[in-house]
């Protein structure tokens, strides 16, 4: 988990490319029970190979993580990754006004993903490999 600058810095550049930032928002929307690789394919409109590659990225980088179920990989997010990340950046928030980062930090720890998240999940296909 990202807890120094070098780390983080991996974190971002692994989001810094189209593919693979919609790839972990898709796997993010799917939790907790994740996507095999060729829903995620289809979903993205992105050859096989080339989503492997990507997902190697994200994986390297700690944002998702995989596991196997019969013949199909399932590519979960890693979100206390990401927590940690944005953790991390607001470590040393607001020079000691907590006032002013009080309302972004609790938006990060309440959850809010309930009717919004369901509802575009069940929107993208659920074939599995």
């Amino acid at each position: 988990m990202p807890s120094d600058p070098q780390a983080t810095l991996e974190t971002f550049a692994a989001l810094s490319q189209a593919t693979r930032l919609e790839a972990f928002r898709l796997l993010v929307r799917h939790e907790p029970s994740g996507l095999p690789a060729g829903d995620i394919a289809r979903v993205l409109e992105v050859p096989h190979n080339t989503l492997s590659t990507h997902l190697g990225v994200l994986s390297r980088a700690g944002l998702i993580h995989s596991q196997r179920k019969g013949r199909s990989l399932i590519y979960r997010a890693n979100l206390s990754h990401m927590l940690t990340t944005v953790q991390f950046l607001l470590r040393e928030c607001c020079a000691g006004s907590p006032e002013v980062c009080d309302p972004l930090l609790a938006s990060l720890t309440t959850p809010d993903c309930t009717s919004a998240c369901t509802s575009q999940a069940s929107q993208e296909p659920q074939d599995h490999d």
